[in-house]
């Protein structure tokens, strides 16, 4: 054993014991379907080299991480380029994660990480609803002739889980039928207080929140893949997650983090920050 000191590689405060953890946090290293700008491969590692810059207590909160106990399970050895095998991967690993009667933490990656989670998720809760933070409704049936994408995923999440069983916030691009979509099934949420009422209706149910970093504004997160003027603050995004205090949340993804688009780092910052912040609320 080397006696030198030596700087972990886990996320900060993250406990060594899987069997005593809530929490289970996987890095999902993928961007095999990115249809802009690719690069989310990376935002696992970078996120996790950005939470050492973290405090453990948040002030905005009052907590710190010593009330929290998480697995940090390290990023999934993927296969290039096969993304149906990729995709068994991580359901597989969900699945285990569920099967241990702990709570799923993904960090991508693109968002089409996600449906695999998800598909293990309704495995064992099949009363599960959804809350989907994004800048893209992700709702298309197929992208470019394909069915599995980051711009299919909430569709694919819908074919089974169901349109009515989805909340939406941050919304503000893609195509007509989308939108039209959104307005047949309500799905999106006009402002907070429509969020908190949307949310009545799920208060007693699992929830799994999914949220692709784009919902911020590119003015505060700049490192992402298909960057959309128009979106969340920071201090926005933290209300609509303060609002879901006392869900059931039983899984939870943070996607779509491109580091090298911010040459200053402070995109992975400001997911390292958020996932602290997710990680205190939810416990």
């Amino acid at each position: 054993m080397l006696s030198a000191p030596f700087v972990s590689k886990n996320w900060i405060c993250a406990t060594e014991n899987f069997d005593d953890a809530n929490w289970v946090m996987v890095g999902i290293p993928y961007d095999g379907t990115c249809s802009y700008r690719p690069g989310t491969r990376f935002g696992p590692e970078l996120i996790r080299l950005a939470s050492w810059g973290l405090e453990s207590y948040s002030p905005v909160l009052d907590k710190d991480f010593q009330y929290v106990n998480f697995f940090d399970a390290g990023e999934l050895d993927l296969p290039f380029g096969n993304r149906d095998k990729t995709l068994d991967i991580i359901k597989n690993t969900a699945k285990e994660v569920y099967a241990a009667n702990k709570k799923w933490f993904g960090i991508g990656g693109e968002h089409l990480v996600t449906l695999p989670a998800m598909q293990a998720c309704f495995e064992k809760y099949k009363d599960i609803a959804v809350l989907h933070f994004d800048a893209h409704a992700d709702l298309r049936d197929d992208y470019m002739g394909e069915k599995l994408s980051h711009a299919t995923v909430i569709r694919r999440v819908s074919d089974f889980v169901g349109m009515e069983n989805i909340i939406q916030v941050g919304i503000r691009s893609g195509p007509k039928s989308e939108f039209d979509l959104i307005k047949k099934y309500n799905t999106l949420a006009k402002g907070i207080n429509d969020f908190s009422k949307k949310l009545e209706k799920i208060k007693n149910r699992p929830v799994y929140l999914t949220i692709d970093l784009d919902v911020l504004d590119p003015s505060i997160f700049s490192g992402t893949g298909t960057p959309e003027p128009g979106g969340l603050s920071f201090a926005d995004l933290l209300n609509y997650l303060k609002e879901m205090t006392g869900l059931n949340i039983v899984g939870i993804d943070v996607v779509e983090l491109s580091p090298h688009y911010d040459l200053s780092g402070v995109s992975a910052v400001v997911a390292a920050k958020l996932i602290r912040e997710l990680l205190l609320l939810f416990n």
